[in-house]
């Protein structure tokens, strides 16, 4: 037998007895669905948010304080309503906010008015139905943005009658 066969032979019967490594890998594989069975999904640990609408049947944002309702008006303009803890509008102190939306490749930016107790925006959504949007609400013009990214999909949801961009159904 030469030196090359008898190396080659030292290989294969080390090959053929298991590692340490390889047997702790098995083990884990066969540890991990004894794992996973012990946790299963118990509604009870928690609880999720009901989505709700505006008051003006609009899509609620509420990472600002006070939460804002986003909603399209006929005209295609989007009004911001900061509301109270209650639910009720109450008027936009100095509060800055700028929307994005349209197509990635062109979007437009939308900038807004004081218009009674609510924010109005000087322009309307660009044309199309389900648009993305960015909006970006500020507390004073000088404080860090809050962004809610969305799709403002303007088809009527068949359960709820909202718009979906605002829709509370599960779907």
């Amino acid at each position: 037998m030469n030196a090359f066969s008898s190396t080659m032979k030292s290989i294969r019967s080390l090959l053929s007895v298991p590692s340490v490594a390889s047997v702790l890998s098995v083990l884990s594989l066969l540890a991990v669905p004894a794992l996973a069975a012990d946790k299963k999904h118990d509604p009870s640990d928690h609880t999720h948010e009901k989505k709700t609408a505006g008051p003006n049947g609009g899509r609620l944002i509420n990472t600002v304080t006070p939460r804002a309702e986003f909603f399209v008006t006929a005209d295609r303009k989007v009004q911001i309503t900061f509301l109270d803890a209650a639910g009720k509008a109450i008027a936009p102190a100095s509060q800055v906010v700028t929307v994005t939306s349209g197509e990635r490749s062109a979007p437009k930016t939308l900038t807004f008015v004081k218009s009674g107790d609510t924010l109005l925006s000087v322009a309307a959504l660009p044309a199309g139905n389900n648009l993305p949007t960015v909006v970006q609400i500020k507390a004073d013009a000088a404080a860090k943005p809050i962004t809610a990214k969305f799709n403002v999909d303007l088809a009527k949801c068949g359960e709820c009658k909202l718009a979906e961009y605002a829709c509370i159904c599960a779907h």
